[in-house]
């Protein structure tokens, strides 16, 4: 039969067995790398996931972070190669492959982006300081953001750390300065838009005098061919005139007080002051047009001279 003493010492056996068990494992995770540390110095490294055994109290196990970290630097000043300020907000990711050589140079991870902080500073303002202001806002950031992303791995190389990428988020002008170019190029397009209303007005100028004087001229010659038509019609009027009173005066006579009365005797309040035995009725008495010793031609002049009296 054991007595009570062996049982208690059994037990604290089977105890300190589980501790220094406990004390001997530990366990890596998939997302992470382990650096095994004995009385400060590096033993052991382990990058695979699983449980591992290390000596116990002796040992103590640092995890590092495998997968890929963010460095986010603040915003600097850096200056182009044109000697333009720009403010350049740049970011890089990178993760840690050597863990010894973290933990020899950097440590922690607070320092490691530190470090690599300062490193990124001189690289952006290397590889900016080479190109003009057009070429990193427009027309080359991809390449300057792959150069300055080598030149930041060959350096942070040292550090066990490999720089996956490096983003610039924004590169522009400081605000004063940027405020001063919008103001400049917002007078040079008025400039330009004042210059082209007064290249408009003045085209439209052109426009407008060539029409008026294409318009006069036309209008002059209209008139002149009017005047010419009409000048044609009153020769030719005038000419069937003499023709009708050379073939048949006194029927000349005759048509033309004719035309005396109608234009006389209209209808209204029109009225004559007249002898009744006056040449101007005389085909009223006589059908002939002859009165007393009257020659046609007398007749036909006094026909004439009442149908140009003036009408009321």
């Amino acid at each position: 039969m054991r007595s009570p003493v062996t049982g208690i010492v059994a037990l604290v056996i089977a105890l300190a067995l589980v501790v220094i068990g406990y004390s001997s494992l530990f366990t890596v995770a998939q997302t992470e790398q382990a650096l095994v540390v004995r009385f400060g110095k590096p033993v052991d490294v382990v990058t695979e996931p699983g449980l591992n055994v290390k000596a116990p109290f002796i040992d103590n196990v640092i995890s590092i972070d495998k997968r890929i970290l963010d460095l986010e630097n603040p915003s600097q000043e850096v200056i182009a190669f044109d000697q333009k300020r720009l403010v350049v907000d740049a970011f890089a990711r990178y993760r840690i492959k050597n863990a010894l050589q973290f933990y020899q140079r950097a440590g922690t991870i607070q320092n490691a982006n530190v470090q690599l902080g300062t490193l990124l500073n001189a690289a952006l303002r290397r590889v900016l300081g080479e190109v003009t202001f057009t070429q990193v806002v427009r027309d080359e950031r991809e390449t300057l953001m792959r150069k300055i992303r080598d030149q930041l791995d060959k350096e942070a190389d040292a550090y066990g750390i490999q720089v996956v990428d490096v983003r610039i988020r924004r590169a522009d002008l400081p605000e004063a300065n940027s405020q001063a170019v919008y103001d400049r190029m917002n007078s040079e397009r008025q400039r330009e838009a004042a210059e082209f209303r007064a290249l408009g007005g003045q085209k439209a100028q052109e426009i407008k005098s060539k029409a008026d004087r294409e318009a006069t001229v036309i209008v002059a010659e209209a008139n002149s061919q009017a005047e010419q038509t009409r000048g044609s019609g009153d020769a030719e009027r005038n000419r069937l005139f003499a023709e009708a009173y050379g073939k048949d005066r006194d029927f000349f006579a005759f048509y033309r007080s004719m035309t005396a009365y109608e234009n006389g005797l209209k209808s209204g309040e029109t009225r004559f002051l007249l002898r009744p035995d006056s040449e101007f009725f005389r085909y009223f008495s006589n059908p002939s047009g002859k009165v007393g010793t009257e020659t046609p031609s007398s007749a036909s002049n006094a026909t004439a001279a009442a149908a140009q009296a003036p009408k009321p």
